[in-house]
């Protein structure tokens, strides 16, 4: 009687180590991907740049000063554009192409130091009230709350009027609006931060505050706050031109963008050009637009569109 072994289900090898005489070397990981602007990204950064350096280079590189007439000896308001004045004057005959470059300079400056202050200050306390406990964020949320509840405009002309339209109260003002914005913002993103399981982890190990707050949640929210800011020195900059449209932003003889705009509506009417209203119109226009192309981009590089998160 022939008896069949059972075959073996499993059959194992394992090479004699002096077999083995060489490793395969593990794949080098991918680089991370970088980040690119599209097409349009990349027009907005243009733009943008270019604001920028007239802003930083415009009043050393402007034609003529501020204040400086470009025929004095043929004084007319609203003149169209020639040699000497490319741009054409305004309601006092100045030059509407210096004026427009030293504007970009206190328009954009005041606009970007007041989003710097709300950001400061807003994140410091939208994230402290969260770490601080229930009852400070119960506390500290009401109060902004109070604050959001004004109209920005309406508190805005309140306080300059109260107390003048210089150019650091104009600075603070914006600063201060904006920081009940970036507050909530701050604490929306933080709340949800803090409730993952690596920050918890973090807890049980001890960690303390200042480590969990810098190492665990800012990394975290910082891009989401980096893409506002884009979009919160946008609306910095049309609250600031408001003002100057209003007659409460820069005062003359200094120019921004606001003001030019408004102290030449007459050149709608009976000027001969329309470029002193629609020289520094088109500079906030393109301004903001561009500043809004470089942050979608950058947003959608986080993997979240801003007016999701607004």
């Amino acid at each position: 009687m022939t008896h069949h072994s059972r075959p073996s289900t499993q059959e194992h090898y394992v090479a004699p180590f002096d077999d083995v005489t060489s490793f395969e070397e593990l794949k080098d990981a991918p680089p991370p991907a970088k980040f690119k602007l599209t097409f349009m990204g990349k027009i907005g950064a243009v733009v943008v740049t270019f604001w920028v350096l007239i802003a930083l280079l415009g009043p050393f590189i402007a034609p003529l000063g501020e204040n400086e007439l470009p025929f004095p000896d043929a004084y007319s308001e609203f003149q169209a554009p020639q040699p000497g004045a490319w741009l054409g004057t305004d309601v006092d005959d100045r030059d509407v192409l210096s004026r427009l470059m030293f504007g970009a300079s206190r328009t954009l400056g005041i606009a970007f130091a007041a989003t710097i202050i709300a950001y400061f200050f807003g994140v410091i306390l939208g994230i402290g009230a969260i770490v601080a406990g229930p009852k400070v964020d119960l506390v500290v949320s009401r109060i902004n709350d109070a604050f959001m509840s004004l109209p920005t405009i309406m508190l805005g002309l309140v306080v300059v009027a109260a107390v003048g339209s210089s150019i650091p109260i104009l600075i603070l003002t914006a600063g201060f609006i904006y920081t009940t914005v970036v507050f909530r913002l701050a604490r929306g993103i933080g709340m949800d931060i803090i409730v993952m399981d690596y920050v918890e982890a973090a807890k049980v190990r001890g960690d303390g505050i200042w480590w969990i707050v810098t190492r665990e949640i800012w990394p975290n929210a910082a891009m989401p706050l980096i893409s506002d800011f884009g979009l919160r020195l946008i609306i910095v900059i049309l609250f600031i031109s408001s003002l100057g449209f209003l007659g409460l932003g820069v005062q003359p003889p200094q120019a921004d963008w606001g003001s030019m705009v408004r102290e030449n509506l007459g050149a709608l009417q009976y000027g001969e050009s329309y470029l002193p209203v629609i020289a520094p119109a088109v500079a906030i226009a393109t301004l903001t637009v561009g500043i809004n192309l470089v942050v979608d981009d950058i947003s959608s590089h986080a993997g979240r569109k801003l007016s999701g998160r607004m």
